[in-house]
């Protein structure tokens, strides 16, 4: 993985982009490519469908980069171009007209200090469980949740994205934690303990 970039070594990269420099737009795909990719799985839950859609969004980016705001930090304005692509695509496919009907009694969100049992069921878990949890949620629940904690958009920008309401945003993410926490805390199988070659009374195979 490329190593990470300062906001001044970022900054001139993004500068020398804004003026279709090609070499920049390499050096911003070698080190967003991985993040912009992994959001795009996330959404879409699909790696074919998310690496074609990554390359999308770098192949749209300089023309996109006209409309970039350089008040917001690059990366956040990267992930948020990245969402709303893979919204469209879903959008295109009449996928939302299904995933986000009438939401159930809004349920509030709670609010803590202390981490949540979602946060430490979290904590204890490898990414690669993590991601496998996530990817298997229904999509109606993945694609919020995704856009909270991995694009770390608040519930207003959710809202505007999905054009859902701020109290259906609140109620499916409630929902999309509850259940990957459920997912998360099932207790796994064990692995089959290894034995050996049968052997007859006499110590024979």
């Amino acid at each position: 993985m490329s190593e990470r970039l300062d906001d001044a070594t970022l900054g001139a990269l993004v500068k020398r982009a804004r003026t279709a420099d090609k070499e920049a737009y390499a050096t911003l795909y070698r080190h967003f490519h991985h993040r912009v990719f992994g959001l795009c799985r996330y959404l879409l839950g699909s790696e074919s469908e998310a690496e074609e859609a990554a390359s999308e969004v770098f192949t749209r980016l300089p023309r996109a980069m006209n409309g970039y705001d350089t008040s917001l930090p690059f990366p956040r304005w990267l992930l948020s171009v990245t969402s709303h692509y893979c919204v469209d695509l879903l959008r295109k496919r009449k996928v939302e007209s299904r995933l986000f009907e009438a939401a159930d009694a809004g349920v509030p969100e709670p609010t803590s200090a202390t981490p949540s049992p979602l946060q430490e069921v979290l904590t204890a878990e490898s990414r690669a469980n993590v991601r496998r949890a996530v990817a298997a949620l229904p999509e109606r629940y993945r694609l919020p949740l995704t856009l909270r904690y991995y694009n770390e958009l608040s519930y207003d920008e959710i809202a505007a994205t999905l054009e859902l309401t701020r109290a259906h945003v609140a109620t499916l993410i409630f929902r999309a934690k509850h259940e990957l926490r459920r997912v998360l805390s099932r207790p796994r199988p064990e692995a089959p303990a290894a034995t050996g070659p049968s052997t007859t009374p006499g110590g024979r195979p």
